[in-house]
This record gives C-alpha cells, structure tokens and sequence, in this order.
C-alpha cells in the first residue's frame, strides 16, 4: 500500500491528476477496493495535490478546449476506440514478442539493453521528436500543430522504439510513450472523423489508447479529462475508453501490466466482483435440523446409535437437555473413552479441550466460516443462536459453503 501510494502521489504531483491516479490505484495496482488501502493511497494523492503548484508549475498539463460534440460522435467515438483497441492489443503482442525474441538470441542478457538503445537511437536519429519525455509532441498533437505526414512518421517512429525499449529491459516509461502513440492516432483520425471539432480525436484516441493497453478505462478517461480540462469530451472519452478496454479483454487474456507477473507464475486478478461467499449468511445454507448427541448418552450407546454399522456422518454435535451446544464427537474423541467419562456430553468436552474454539451465528457470511474454518482446521461448524446461550440451530460444512459459488455460477450461466 506504501508503495502504491507513492507511485500515484508521483503521478498527482507530476500531471495534477490526483482522482485519476487513486482510480489507477483501485483499477491497476491496489487489486482491491478497501478502506485499509484506498485511504492512504487517497492522502496521499491528495497532498501532492496540494503541494504540486509549490514545487511545480500549476494549473493543466495540456490545456484544451473543444466544442460540445454533436451527434454523430457517438459513431466516432465507437470508432475511434475501436481502433484505439486494436492498436493497443497489437502494441502489447509486440511488446511481448519483441521480449520472447530477446529471450531466444544466443547472447547474454546484459547485451540486450544496448541493442535496445541502438533502435532507439536510430529511431531518434530518423524522427528526433520521438526521443525524451515528449510533453511537448503531445501537446503539439492535441492542438493540432503538427501535419498528417509528420503525426504519422512520429507514430510509427515512437510505437517501434517504446516497444523495443521496453522487450530489451531498457530504461522506458509507459504513459507519456502511450500518451504520444495514442494522439498520434488520433492526429491522423481527425481529418475522417465527423461530430466533433478535429482537436477532439487525438484526445479521445490518446485515452483510450491508454485505456486498452493499461486496462484501466476509468483511470484512462478522467487522467485525460485532468490533463486538459476539457469537459465536453467527456462522453466520447468514456465510450472510446470503454470500447477500446472490451476489445482488448476479448482479444488478450491478460493486460500489458500483469502479463509479466503471470509469466513468473502469479495469477493476477482482472475483475474485481463481490465475493459470492459475502452474499449468503450462514442460515441460508447449513443443515437447520442436523442429527444430534444427547449429552447425558453413555458411551456404549454412542458407539452403538451413532457410530455404527448405520454411521451417516463424520462426526456429531452433542448437545444438553436446553440445546446448548457441548462439543463434537467423532471416532477419534470416541477413542478418549475411559471409566471416568460415562456420558457423551463428558467426552465432548474433554475432546474440545485445547482446541480453537469454532462456532458459527446464522447471522454471519459465509465468507466468515470459511475464514473460521481456514484458522482453525474444521471441517465443520456449529451454529448456534447466540455466544451466551449456545443454543444450536444447525451445522455448517464446507460443502455447504460451496453452495453460493454453485448459486453464482448458475445466475451466470442462465439464459
């Protein structure tokens, strides 16, 4: 979370965009939406916020305004970011091609960054704009100042260098590269596009660019909403971000940011959903009349009634003459029998001696036993009505706490 926090504080900081760098916390880096993480990450970004027109220039990166957008952007937008996905997949298939490639040449790694840098250098040699930071490229393709020919130069030069760079392990950022490669696109798009002033497309193509490669069409739309303060691209920006982000999670399993991860190993989540343990509560899915032990049996009786040639279960609840829950009982407890513990409720409680305590209200969520059980072992737990009385009023196992995924996985697969 520390290191979440200051990484997106850097992003405020650097492009005054602090509500799109939580977003890109949350959608990129976080893997949850939690108050134990969101709150730091929040202050974080909020004080560099604060701090930023101190230390740095204020007010917006790249300043921009565009006309309302009629109509028929709808139509454009849908395209715009379909094409914008496209392109972001093909980028990311590179990327990772590029890498595979270096993998496989017979020379040592150490190499690869100065075959990177070469590219890179005659890339810069062929289009000298390609090279550094770029703030300044991206603000010239927004505002239009730059002919087709050169915006499509620029694009091709900038996508085959970042790609290069980063296969080779070279030193390379990501956003301001897919920031430049995105406008660029949009550059070339304007003079096709209709609905919309000609300085919307490179807006709305460089976020949804953005948006397919990241995998972060929040984060994607409002940090080219910070960067410009253009509120009337804020439809077509959200459609172009969100078409471009389907797109790419049709085509590619897994995002330019986690395929690495996955590549060593680790399954990163993609979606973030409710936990469907968190929508059932324990009533709802344990067994309410489950088979009991009167307390006061003899032991003989045990083995013989419940422990049998007619065993249904594992194991069992023993309970008093008011229903209270005592103990379980299973064949190994049943083995701890002596002249000293007669009766079953005895033998309960001599077994749960030492053990975690494992009980469960009808009132909790699945997902809490199945913590419960994860702590303490259990296969099974006893519902009781409440910690003072023990009252039990069913038994949980863990196959009833399969039940909300099988409920889940039916609502998903309906028709």
């Amino acid at each position: 979370v520390l290191l979440v926090a200051g990484a997106t504080a850097g992003m405020s900081a650097v492009f005054g965009t602090p509500l799109a760098a939580v977003l890109m916390a949350v959608e990129l880096l976080l893997f949850e939406l939690r108050p134990r993480s969101l709150l730091p990450v929040v202050i974080a970004c909020t004080v560099a916020g604060f701090a930023r027109p101190w230390v740095l220039e204020g007010g917006r990166l790249f300043p921009l305004s565009v006309g309302e957008p009629g109509w028929m952007a709808f139509g454009s937008a849908l395209l715009a970011g379909a094409l914008a996905g496209l392109l972001s997949a093909g980028l990311s298939r590179a990327l990772y091609a590029v890498e595979d490639g270096f993998h496989r040449l017979p020379l040592h790694w150490m190499w690869w960054p100065a075959i990177g840098g070469l590219v890179v250098g005659i890339g810069g040699w062929l289009q000298p704009r390609a090279l550094g930071v770029g703030y300044d490229v991206i603000g010239d393709l927004l505002n239009h100042r730059l002919l087709l020919g050169a915006a499509l130069a620029l694009l091709a030069v900038k996508a085959v260098i970042w790609v290069v760079s980063l296969g080779s392990g070279t030193s390379g950022g990501v956003l301001a590269p897919l920031l430049m490669v995105g406008a660029g696109l949009g550059t070339v798009l304007a003079g096709l596009l209709p609905g919309g002033d000609a300085a919307l497309w490179p807006l709305v193509c460089m976020a949804a660019v953005l948006s397919g490669v990241l995998g972060a069409p929040l984060t994607a739309t409002l940090f080219a909403f910070g960067l410009t303060g253009a509120a009337n691209a804020l439809l077509p920006l959200l459609l172009a971000c969100a078409v471009s982000h389907g797109l790419v999670a049709l085509l590619m399993h897994r995002s330019i940011m986690t395929e690495r991860i996955a590549r060593r190993g680790r399954h990163v989540h993609r979606e973030y959903g409710v936990d469907p343990q968190e929508r059932l509560r324990i009533g709802e899915v344990m067994s309410a009349a489950p088979q009991v032990i009167p307390a006061a049996t003899a032991v003989a009786e045990v083995h013989a009634g419940w422990f049998g040639a007619a065993q249904r279960h594992r194991a069992y609840p023993v309970v008093d003459a008011q229903g209270a829950f005592v103990g379980m009982l299973d064949r190994e407890a049943l083995g701890l029998a002596d002249e000293g513990h007669a009766d079953a409720g005895a033998l309960a409680r001599l077994s749960a001696a030492g053990r975690a305590p494992g009980l469960s209200l009808a009132s909790e969520t699945c997902r809490a036993a199945a913590r419960r059980m994860a702590a303490t072992g259990l296969e099974r737990l006893p519902v009781v009505a409440d910690l003072h009385s023990r009252r039990l009023v069913g038994l949980v196992s863990r196959s009833d706490l399969l039940k909300p995924v099988q409920a889940q996985h039916a609502e998903e697969q309906a028709s």
